[in-house]
C-alpha cells in the first residue's frame, strides 16, 4: 500500500475544498486492506475511509490517514424466481453502477440515478431520491473490520436503515470497511412515479427503468449544480420530519408549508428547501462560499472557499430557519473538524 505524505484532497471532494491529508492511501485491492489495517495496529493516528467525497466537508486537514476506496468490480450475484441479485465493489461510482442495471434490463434502482458517490458509501447514508432509499432493493453487504481483521456480512436488519441514517453512520464510522453491497432487484417492479417533477415529467409516458432514469436524470440536473462545474455536496440539509400536530401548527401559519404524511407513523415530512428559501438563502453569496441559485437546500463553493467558510453559512442557516419557524435542521454531510 503507497502511503502520500500532506496530500491534497481538492480533487477527491465535491465541495473542491483545498484541505490536505497528513497520509492517503488508495485502496484498491485485498493485499491494500491487509496493509492498511497493519498500519493501523502501528500507528497512533485516525483514519478516515473515504469514497467518492461526496457527503462530507473538510472544515480543516486531516491529522491522520485518508483511505480512499478503489475496489472495482460488479456482476449478477444470483437469480431466483423473484429477483436477480447484482453486486458491485465498494469503490465502484454509483451512477455507474446504476447505469450498468439498467443496462442490463433490471430494474429497481433508476429513482437513484445521478446520485454523486460510490457503492460502498452509499448504504452508510442511507442514500434515497424521488421516494425511494437505497434500502429498498438493499440484500446484503460485506465488510472488513480495520481494528481486527474480522470479514462480516450484514443482513438488511443488521444494518439498521433509517432515514438517511444506518448502523455504519451512527456506530461504525472508519472502524469498518464496506467491500461490496448486494442488491435485490425484483423481475417485476414496482414503479415509484408520483412524486413532485417526476410525476409531470413521465405523464403519457410507457414507463421503464430506463424511462424513469432520464426523467430522475433531467430533474436532478434542472436543480442541482453539477459539482464537477460548482463544488457542492447536493442537499446540504436533511427534510424535517414532525409530529403530525407540530406540522399542523405550522401549516397554520404558513399555508404553502409541504407535507409528506409517513407511512405506519404519525409524522410528517416537510422540505428543508422550502424553509430554508422561505428564511431569505436562495442564491446568498459570502465570497466564494454561498447556495445555489438553483435550490436553496445546496450549499456551494464557487471557486476558493474554505471548509470553515461553508460551515458558516450551514450554521447561519440553521439559526436562521430555527428562528423563524423553530425547526432545527440537521446536515447531511459528515463534516470534519
Amino acid at each position: 500500500m503507497e502511503i502520500i505524505e500532506n496530500a491534497s484532497l481538492k480533487s477527491l471532494n465535491t465541495f473542491g475544498v483545498n484541505a490536505t491529508a497528513k497520509y492517503l492511501s488508495h485502496i484498491r485491492n485485498l493485499q491494500d486492506i491487509e496493509a492498511l489495517f497493519e498500519w493501523k495496529s502501528n500507528n497512533d493516528l485516525p483514519n478516515l475511509i473515504l469514497g467518492g467525497g461526496s457527503n462530507l466537508l473538510f472544515k480543516q486537514n486531516y491529522e491522520g490517514l485518508v483511505a480512499k476506496v478503489d475496489l472495482l468490480g460488479k456482476d449478477i450475484a444470483n437469480e431466483d424466481e423473484e429477483a436477480v441479485y447484482v453486486s458491485a465493489a465498494g469503490g465502484e461510482n454509483w451512477h455507474d453502477f446504476v447505469m450498468w442495471t439498467i443496462q442490463q434490463g433490471f430494474a429497481g434502482l433508476e429513482n437513484l440515478s445521478l446520485i454523486p458517490g460510490c457503492v460502498g458509501a452509499a448504504p452508510i447514508q442511507n442514500i434515497g431520491a424521488y421516494g425511494v432509499e437505497l434500502s429498498n432493493t438493499f440484500h446484503t453487504l460485506q465488510t472488513v473490520n480495520l481494528e481486527n481483521g474480522d470479514v462480516q456480512e450484514f443482513s438488511k436488519e443488521h444494518c439498521q436503515f433509517g432515514y438517511r441514517e444506518s448502523f455504519f453512520k451512527s456506530q461504525t464510522l472508519d472502524k469498518l470497511l464496506i467491500t461490496s453491497v448486494t442488491f435485490r432487484l425484483p423481475k417485476k417492479p414496482e414503479w415509484h412515479v408520483n412524486y413532485a417533477g417526476l410525476r409531470e415529467a413521465l405523464a403519457g409516458e410507457i414507463l421503464s427503468a430506463e424511462v424513469i432514469s432520464k426523467a430522475v436524470i433531467s430533474e436532478r440536473s434542472s436543480k442541482l449544480p453539477d459539482p464537477t462545474i460548482l463544488g457542492n455536496a447536493g442537499s446540504f440539509f436533511k427534510n424535517p420530519v414532525l409530529p403530525v400536530v407540530e406540522w399542523e401548527v405550522l401549516k397554520a401559519n404558513h399555508e404553502n408549508l409541504p407535507g409528506f404524511p409517513q407511512a405506519h407513523s404519525e409524522e410528517v415530512k416537510t422540505s428543508a428547501g422550502w424553509l430554508i428559501d422561505q428564511a431569505g438563502w436562495k442564491g446568498y453569496r459570502a465570497g466564494d462560499a454561498g447556495v445555489s441559485d438553483k435550490h436553496a437546500l445546496v450549499i456551494v463553493n464557487h471557486a476558493n472557499a474554505t471548509g470553515a467558510e461553508l460551515w458558516q453559512i450551514a450554521e447561519e442557516i440553521m439559526k436562521s430557519v430555527e428562528d423563524k419557524f423553530g425547526i432545527r435542521l440537521e446536515p447531511e454531510p459528515r463534516v470534519i473538524s
